[in-house]
């Protein structure tokens, strides 16, 4: 391996956005390894033999209000205009997630529901995005209803499910991220900018790291003695990882996938549709959905959450807790502590980031580093 300004361990979002800046901005020679056969990370796509787009880590939905993030990706691909909508089955009945005004009324009898919604419009504004546990404060017994059913029928379950544990051991950040949303929006994202690669998420991580003083390096393992051989280290693995588990290792949780192919058009009626009380898996993903693939059949991805162990699965998500967090800052101290080594990305700053975050992240960390 050549003696090259830099090396980006990890060819994602974070570790190609940063090679591209670089090489780009700076004119600095890059080499970017990943272990794994294939560029894009956790993102990575392909199209199978029927002409699907398939996400093989599980959905991937692009969005943003950051326009510096959205005018960066938008000169390597141009996006469809997909909006994202989740659907779950409650009591058996396919209704809009997160719990909405719409909600209401496909769940509840219409005078329930009426009555309901006048009284979250009046402990609430119009448009709000609430915290499930907020209505168990307000000193009403239908929203006291409203916040028990909600609880045992879209988080409770689902929450154990996902995360391994009872909802009263995770993290407040984590219930926040399943709010009930005072609005008749079904969207699940209201970001600006929204959409699916029109040719995919690897095409578009290609066309970032496709620059004359970038090579890419795959099924390649980080060796610390690299190091030595570049004048800066971007590393976009796991922080614990680096540094040999000297603290322990930082607890994630992973995420397996059995796909299944049906020959009919559509397996459900929408793209992703969660199952909070049913079953043993979280949701049913139906990949087509995202750019209107045309196939006679369809390919379906039902999600199951699982720990993570070493050698045996993939990190997926960080889990947010304090003795969590307080472990992370051992091994973030210690990386201070390294002249011209950066960690960036969901394992390197043991952070849940969504790609917009992702890639916003490498900008920021490129503008320090370049000075």
């Amino acid at each position: 391996m050549s003696g090259d300004d830099n090396l980006v361990v990890g060819a994602g979002f974070s570790g190609a956005v940063i090679a591209r800046l670089l090489a780009e901005k700076s004119n600095e020679k890059v080499t970017v390894i990943d272990k794994r056969a294939h560029i894009a990370g956790n993102s990575y796509d392909y199209r199978d033999e029927s002409a699907i787009m398939i996400h093989k880590y599980g959905s991937h939905i692009f969005h943003t209000s950051n326009e510096k993030v959205w005018k960066f990706l938008r000169q390597f691909t141009d996006f469809n205009q997909y909006m994202h909508k989740v659907v779950a089955v409650i009591d058996g009945i396919h209704t809009t997630i997160p719990f909405n005004f719409n909600t209401l009324y496909d769940i509840f009898p219409q005078t329930l529901a009426s009555r309901l919604e006048d009284k979250l419009l009046k402990f609430f504004d119009y448009n709000q995005k609430v915290p499930i546990l907020e209505f168990l404060k307000q000193n009403d017994k239908d929203l006291k209803f409203l916040a028990d059913y909600i609880y045992e029928n879209v988080f409770l379950h689902y929450t154990t499910k996902q995360w391994g544990v009872a909802p009263m051991d995770v993290d407040g950040a984590v219930t926040a991220r399943v709010p009930v949303y005072l609005s008749m929006d079904n969207r699940y994202f209201q970001d600006k900018y929204q959409g699916i690669p029109l040719n995919g998420y690897t095409t578009l991580i290609q066309n970032i790291l496709n620059h004359k003083n970038i090579e890419v390096r795959l099924n390649t393992e980080f060796e610390h003695g690299l190091i030595d051989k570049f004048k800066r280290v971007f590393y976009t693995g796991s922080i614990d990882e680096f540094f040999n588990y000297k603290f322990g290792e930082l607890p994630y949780r992973s995420v397996r996938f059995k796909m299944e192919t049906y020959n009919m058009e559509y397996y459900q009626q929408n793209s992703v549709v969660n199952y909070p009380c049913n079953y043993d898996f979280t949701r049913i993903h139906e990949y087509k959905y995202y750019l209107n693939d045309k196939s006679d059949k369809t390919i379906i991805a039902k999600e199951y959450s699982e720990s993570f162990i070493l050698g045996k699965n993939d990190r997926y998500y960080p889990i947010p807790a304090p003795e969590n967090n307080e472990l992370y800052k051992k091994y973030a101290q210690e990386a201070e502590l390294l002249k011209n080594i950066y960690f960036l990305g969901r394992l390197g700053d043991y952070k849940y980031y969504n790609m917009d975050k992702a890639v916003l992240r490498a900008l920021e960390l490129f503008e320090e580093v370049a000075g």
